[in-house]
């Protein structure tokens, strides 16, 4: 396979949220968008990761369950394709829920489940199977008590499609550069509140890596960490605090984050991840090339000049059987 020359964003719709999975010879991607009505959450496809077509609408849009939809991602579980996604008012009120579907493309058929009736705000679901074949959960969740406030990252067992096993803490807030807003009013207090959300994991180098955007977008600290752990469960443990896998280029790339991470049997591993384009109007689909080293993944992005998907594998394998990313060979 020959390099493929690209320049992001490699779509030039409104495309929040990325999600990548392979099915057969070609790629799908599901995103957010800001559709007030008709089918929610856009399905792209591609054979090459940077010419995308648009198929459809991948939800029938669910009644009495809010007005916005965010951060869909797929995984096939006994033979039927599951989505999980978030559902609530504007940014408040958020819960997850999940869809059905015969087809990968959907349509998907809300299963009219709360998943997290116990939190008081949930997004960003990534489905994952692990390396012995067990399900999880990794999501985003508000955690209010500790020294840092806001919101952090959970994993619960998926004990089946539509129930979720005990959550525990994944990374909770550590430092400065994760705040969203100083001074920010939630839940009747006025706080520094943090964030920490659009977890994605995969199993590399055997071990369990996973990949999360933290800060605020606006503010060039914004960026796409990484904590690994030897179970999905945890204990999980900051890869380095000082070095980022993504992070926003004043001048050229704002807010880069929320990625997922795609294997290909063209260009090795890549990271998919949206940012905003210059007008701030919307967050567009992004790729770029991302290898493992004794240290941890790395990557020459966020690009923003012309450049091409390198040929062949640029990364150690993970095992055949392990379909962290929800492709079907």
């Amino acid at each position: 396979m020959a390099e493929v020359p690209y320049c992001n964003p490699v779509h030039d719709d409104y495309f929040a949220d990325p999600f990548v999975m392979r099915v057969g010879d070609r790629y799908l991607a599901f995103g957010t968008d800001n559709a007030p009505e008709g089918p929610v959450f856009p399905v792209l496809t591609s054979t090459d990761l940077v010419s995308w077509s648009r198929i459809g609408g991948a939800l029938v849009r669910p009644e009495g369950v809010g007005t916005d939809f965010w951060a869909p991602e797929v995984i096939e579980i006994d033979g039927r394709w599951a989505m999980y996604y978030s559902a609530g008012q504007g940014d408040l009120d958020h819960h997850l829920r999940v869809a059905l579907a015969d087809d990968p493309e959907g349509p998907y058929v809300d299963q009219g489940v709360n998943l997290t009736p116990h939190e008081g705000f949930a997004i960003d679901p990534n489905p994952f199977r692990s390396a012995d074949g067990e399900l999880f959960l990794f999501y985003a969740r508000d955690v209010l008590e500790g020294e840092r406030i806001g919101t952090m990252l959970a994993v619960a067992p998926l004990l089946s499609t539509t129930r979720l096993g005990e959550p525990v803490d994944v990374l909770l807030a550590s430092a400065d550069w994760q705040i969203y807003e100083r001074q920010r009013e939630r839940y009747g207090r006025v706080i520094d509140w943090h964030t920490l959300e659009g977890p994605f994991v995969v199993f590399r180098e055997g071990r369990y890596w996973c990949f999360y955007s933290a800060g605020s977008w606006q503010q060039p600290t914004y960026a796409v960490g990484c904590a690994v752990s030897d179970h999905p469960l945890g204990p999980w443990s900051e890869v380095d605090e000082a070095r980022r896998v993504l992070q926003s280029v004043p001048g050229h790339v704002i807010g880069p984050g929320h990625n997922s991470l795609i294997a290909t049997p063209e260009w090795g591993d890549v990271v998919v991840y949206h940012a905003w384009n210059e007008a701030v109007t919307a967050r567009q689909m992004r790729i770029d090339p991302l290898w493992w080293t004794p240290q941890g993944p790395a990557t020459d992005g966020p690009t923003w000049e012309r450049t091409a998907l390198p040929r062949g594998p640029g990364r150690s394998s993970a095992p055949d059987d392990v379909q962290d990313d929800a492709r079907v060979e």
